[in-house]
């Protein structure tokens, strides 16, 4: 059973009823972030039920020691993880002298809980009669600057509603916090000073080990009916904590509120020695625009990143509710700025994954990037792996691989690999193919080709490196064969000749080759560089190309398609429509040998193949082996719905690819495999965004050109988007009769629609 507790609203996520036992999830699901930090949405009053306390700051991590039964070989010795950081939200509320906890109330009546998705903003009400019989009303708002992305606001205020009361504010920072997927609880953080100065406070911190340098702020006002109060704080400093008194006699009916500034500055900005002073300088800037215009500001920044992101649904509330959410989550977590940051599956939301990087940037979330933002904001995804080349030799080499051959991590902070499962750090090994694609698919579409001879080749060298390598020729099959892996679908793992794994190598190591051959030709100087930096050979290409040529895909001609792995056909082959529903989801009801006999599928491998390579398959191949796998198919992976709702569209089964575009876009909102608690799903988020873009509306490059086949669910009226493609910014208008297409700025442009060219001028509507 999914939950359903999320009001449908366009533009809102809101929650309406307290219940404790909602409070991780909602914790999870309106979370909030600007790419520079992020937190969970916590309450800022103190709460004593079960709760999941989260804030991050983006790229300070802590390398915790690897938590094994036993080592092996090659095993990474620490797990890199996003650290909880220290708490600058807090603000401990009193009334009457009793702390105000809506775990322990009498009674929380007209709670409410909005995350505005427009503005970038999240509020909370509610009405609480506390122990003493004091009946309050509290409203709240908070949210973290996109313009000031050190820094968050606070607006904190409560009305005694049946008598007056004696309030108290008790603003604090608090560096005394651990991380809720800690391998051995060590200690993260050294508290290295607290200080105060007026209404500002401080704490500086470092990391134990990476030695990152943080200030942790705060600077806060009381104001009375919205007139500032000069009330002079008693100050209670500790060795990691700091906390500011305002207590003040308030009337029946009369508002008593707080503004606080609070948010980090890190050495990875500034300089170690000048933190607290950058943070003087933060509070001053927000003390000059208030709390006010800092949300004015916000409401325009946002307004900016839905001029281009948005995707506009008619007629469908929960459709048009959940693709925004996944836009706004995506823009909360990653936009850009800075080249030595990623997306890791949680973004800010949650610790599961450390945080960390995964192939998902590589495979889904590039292709929105490219077409939501400048190109240079995905150009600066490449350079995050081009950046972490030597690191993915190092990691290949721990692993027996030589010369120069590349392994990239399966997860990593810093180009080391920090994943611990043998069966996914050793042998998941297809993410290397996601690398190379990326480099592909970002040519296709920008028409940049100069990242390839600038850095790009480098890595499909070491990625080609690898391929061949990790390749055994087989004297029985007369063919290379690729054993031990596990491919996207981690319900088999070690198996031997993965599809999708076999096939992304033989692909690599071609793509290769043909970029070595036109960076020969177009730009001799960078490859003279390169070729003496990496000392290739026509020798070495051509054992390449040996393995390539004679690559061994596994293939049933019984059921005429490819199949996942050499065994698969030894599965007791059950539809997934006889499995009972109480063994759903099967990943926290089955054992792992129970899952990995059983012929289901995580997500799809070799659909994930046809996905990617779709120009080298028919739409006949497609149908054979969607009917074939997806029953098989349990969608227990954030990264499924989405390639099954593109690949189901352009089978035109549209009510099957609606179904699985709801399963993607409310993934989290209604809680489909039931781990919303621990943070969302924030890469498959983008996976979203190609369901609709790519799936409905049929986007693909053929011949260099963008071409279209929209299709429409018939639960929606209409519904329209926006892409940048090289240098154009086209909108697409899709209803049940017709299509628009409109240049809203660069020169005319022809596309393909339905395989027929279209020439598109400048702010003129093309209907089709």
């Amino acid at each position: 059973m999914n939950q359903d507790y999320i009001k449908p609203n366009s533009w809102s996520i809101i929650e309406e009823g307290f219940d404790a036992s909602r409070v991780k999830s909602s914790e999870s699901i309106f979370s909030i972030g600007n790419g520079a930090m992020g937190q969970r949405a916590n309450f800022e009053e103190h709460y004593s039920g079960p709760t999941f306390q989260g804030s991050y700051i983006a790229g300070v991590y802590y390398p915790d020691k690897t938590k094994v039964g036993w080592w092996k070989n090659g095993y990474p010795e620490y797990f890199a993880k996003v650290l909880n950081a220290p708490n600058w939200i807090g603000i401990n509320v009193s009334v009457n002298g009793e702390q105000l906890d809506l775990f322990t109330c009498r009674k929380v009546e007209n709670f409410k809980r909005e995350l505005n998705m427009q503005e970038g903003w999240l509020s909370r009400q509610f009405t609480a009669t506390l122990q003493n019989n004091i009946q309050i009303e509290v409203k709240t708002k908070r949210f973290l600057s996109l313009d000031l992305e050190e820094l968050g606001a606070i607006e904190y205020q409560i009305k005694p509603i049946n008598n007056d009361a004696h309030i108290q504010f008790q603003p604090y920072l608090d560096s005394g916090i651990t991380n809720e997927d800690s391998n051995w609880d060590d200690k993260f953080w050294d508290t290295l000073k607290v200080s105060h100065e007026n209404n500002w406070a401080f704490i500086e911190t470092k990391t134990m080990k990476t030695g990152f340098y943080v200030s942790t702020f705060m600077e806060s006002k009381v104001y009375l009916n919205n007139k500032g109060l000069f009330i002079n704080p008693n100050i209670n400093s500790e060795a990691n904590y700091i906390s500011f008194d305002y207590s003040h006699q308030v009337k029946k009916g009369d508002t008593y509120s707080i503004q606080k500034f609070g948010g980090y500055v890190a050495d990875r900005n500034y300089d170690k020695t000048e933190l607290v002073s950058v943070s003087k300088q933060i509070l001053d800037n927000a003390i000059t625009l208030g709390f006010d215009g800092l949300l004015h500001k916000q409401k325009e920044a946002w307004s900016n990143i839905w001029e281009r992101a948005d995707i506009n649904i008619t007629g469908d509330v929960k459709a048009q509710q959940g693709i925004r959410f996944n836009i706004f989550q995506l823009n909360q977590t990653y936009l850009g700025k800075d080249s030595r940051l990623n997306i890791g599956p949680k973004g800010f939301t949650g610790e599961k994954y450390g945080g960390s990087t995964y192939w998902d940037t590589e495979a889904y979330c590039i292709p929105f990037y490219m077409a939501t933002k400048d190109e240079k904001v995905a150009r600066n995804l490449l350079e995050y792996r081009y950046n972490h080349l030597e690191k993915a030799i190092e990691n290949a080499e721990k692993l027996g691989f030589k010369n120069g051959a590349a392994l990239y991590p399966m997860v990593t902070m810093n180009g080391e690999e920090c994943h611990n499962e043998w069966e996914i750090t050793f042998e998941e090994i297809h993410r290397n193919g996601a690398i190379a694609f990326a480099i592909f698919n970002y040519h296709r579409y920008t028409g940049d080709y100069s990242y390839i001879p600038e850095k790009g080749l480098e890595v499909l060298i070491g990625i080609a490196r690898f391929w061949q390598q990790r390749a055994s020729f087989s004297k029985d099959k007369n063919k290379y064969v690729i054993l031990g892996v596990t491919g996207p679908n981690e319900y088999e793992n070690n198996v031997n000749n993965n599809w999708y794994t076999n096939y992304i190598a033989q692909w690599c190591i071609n793509y290769t080759i043909e970029n070595i051959g036109k960076v020969a030709t177009e730009f001799a100087s960078d490859y003279q560089r390169i070729i003496n930096k990496v000392s290739l050979s026509t020798n070495e290409m051509k054992q390449w190309k040996t393995v390539a040529d004679n690559m061994f895909f596994p293939y049933s001609k019984k059921h005429n398609v490819y199949l996942q792995q050499d065994g698969f056909l030894d599965k007791e082959l059950i539809s997934v429509s006889n499995l009972d529903t109480s063994q759903r989801p099967i990943n926290q009801k089955w054992s792992w040998d129970r899952i990995l006999r059983s012929p289901y599928i995580k997500q799809a491998d070799v659909l994930q193949g046809f996905y990617f390579f779709e120009d080298q398959f028919s739409t006949k191949e497609l149908e054979r082996h969607f009917d074939f796998y997806e029953p098989l198919t349990v969608h227990e992976s954030s990264l499924s719905p989405c390639v099954h709702s593109i690949q189901a569209a352009k089978l035109n089964r549209m009510d099957q690819a609606y179904q699985f575009y709801l399963r993607t876009s409310r993934l989290d909102l209604d809680d489909y495999n039931h781990e919303v608690h621990e943070g969302l799903h924030i890469t498959s988020m983008a996976g979203t965004w190609m369901s609709i873009v790519e799936g409905f509306g049929g986007m693909r490059l053929k011949d260099n050109k963008l071409s279209f086949t929209p299709k429409i669910p018939e639960q929606w009226e209409a519904y329209s988007f926006k892409i940048n493609f090289r240098n154009h910014i086209l909108k697409v208008d899709i209803g049940h009769k017709q299509t628009h297409f409109e240049i809203l700025s660069g020169s005319e442009l022809e596309i393909l629609v339905n395989n027929k060219p279209i020439l598109l001028k400048t702010k003129q509507l093309q209907a089709v």
